[in-house]
């Protein structure tokens, strides 16, 4: 009998009309369009515009997508997972209010944080709850208003980082086809490294850490990037290993959208082709928890039934990880 496992069977998307360029960034901070495009590889990013739209705004907008081209019936839908390290506020679940806006009255929802590695957890988490038997239809989004986070006059972080969302269906399967395997990984030292220091239980918004910028996102770039290239090679390595695949064996790599540097430092490691690497970096930035369905949103067209992709990211905490999925249908 061949087991169930859970497939990715639609896909929806969406990023913000405001574009800002390098060049506009140039007029804000210290910096270039050479400079940006040499050390990041991104061009331009969007931000969601007002900024009070809230992440649930795009997140909506990239399930509606979803639904409309799935010809799906909200009300059918089990489950809402919400990868975000942007809520829309504390306490009060960015999913829950998604899903009543959607019309998934039948769901419950939660919204999972791993930073830039949550939508590849909510992978891992959906899937099992497909594999439960328990649920058919679980609706899993990675939305991020990284802009609301981001100040401006820090040319370390506001050349990196832009705002979308992307939104897969996970259903039941009984060719074998859809998630695979995982490795995933934490490492709480990280946090050190890669933070938005207040806001939180340790230091609550306070005059003090308004003054101080401490709601903006603090980045250890050199550090981040040594850690993300040497832990998501390492994830990729032994994922491979654990099902007997080489690199040659995987059609596409849905890499976080991280620096460019970054997924050519990895791509070099794992010998990987430029044709097996799926890049949009330069067009959207650092979206977060978004990258990795934007990338299948954009990509799409290029993915066929039987298709072997190897998914992998690396966040602050820090959390990182690999996945293996096989492709389930043709678009």
């Amino acid at each position: 009998m061949t087991r169930k496992t859970a497939a990715i069977t639609a896909i929806g998307g969406f990023v913000p009309e405001f574009v800002l360029t390098n060049d506009a960034l140039a007029q804000m901070v210290e910096t270039s369009d050479e400079w940006i495009t040499t050390r990041t590889g991104i061009k331009e990013r969007r931000l969601l515009k007002p900024m009070s739209l809230g992440t649930s705004y795009m997140a909506i907008a990239a399930a509606k997508e979803l639904i409309q081209k799935k010809n799906l019936n909200p009300i059918d839908i089990d489950l809402v997972i919400v990868c975000t390290a942007t809520p829309d506020m504390p306490v009060s679940s960015t999913a829950a209010f998604v899903a009543t806006e959607i019309g998934a009255s039948n769901a419950f929802g939660y919204d999972l944080q791993g930073a830039c590695s949550g939508f590849l957890f909510g992978m891992s988490a959906a899937a099992a709850h497909i594999s439960s038997g328990r649920y058919h239809k679980v609706l899993l989004i990675g939305a991020d208003t990284m802009s609301s986070i981001i100040d401006y006059s820090d040319r370390t972080t506001c050349v990196i980082f832009g705002d979308g969302a992307g939104a897969v269906l996970f259903e039941p399967n009984d060719e074998g086809l859809g998630l695979q395997d995982e490795v995933l990984r934490v490492d709480g030292k990280g946090r050190d490294y890669l933070n938005v220091k207040a806001g939180g239980a340790i230091q609550p918004a306070s005059i003090h850490t308004i003054n101080n910028k401490a709601h903006f996102l603090h980045q250890e770039g050199k550090s981040v990037f040594k850690f993300a290239v040497s832990n998501m090679t390492a994830a990729a390595t032994q994922l491979l290993e654990q099902n007997n695949l080489s690199t040659y064996d995987i059609d596409y790599v849905v890499a976080h959208q991280a620096n460019k540097r970054i997924l050519d430092s990895i791509a070099k490691n794992l010998d990987l082709t430029s044709k097996q690497m799926l890049i949009n970096i330069e067009r959207y930035g650092n979206t977060t928890a978004a990258t990795l369905p934007l990338l299948l949103w954009d990509y799409e067209n290029k993915l066929k039934k039987n298709q072997k992709l190897l998914f992998t990211a690396f966040g602050g905490g820090f959390t990182w990880g690999a996945t293996y999925l096989t492709w389930a249908y043709n678009s």
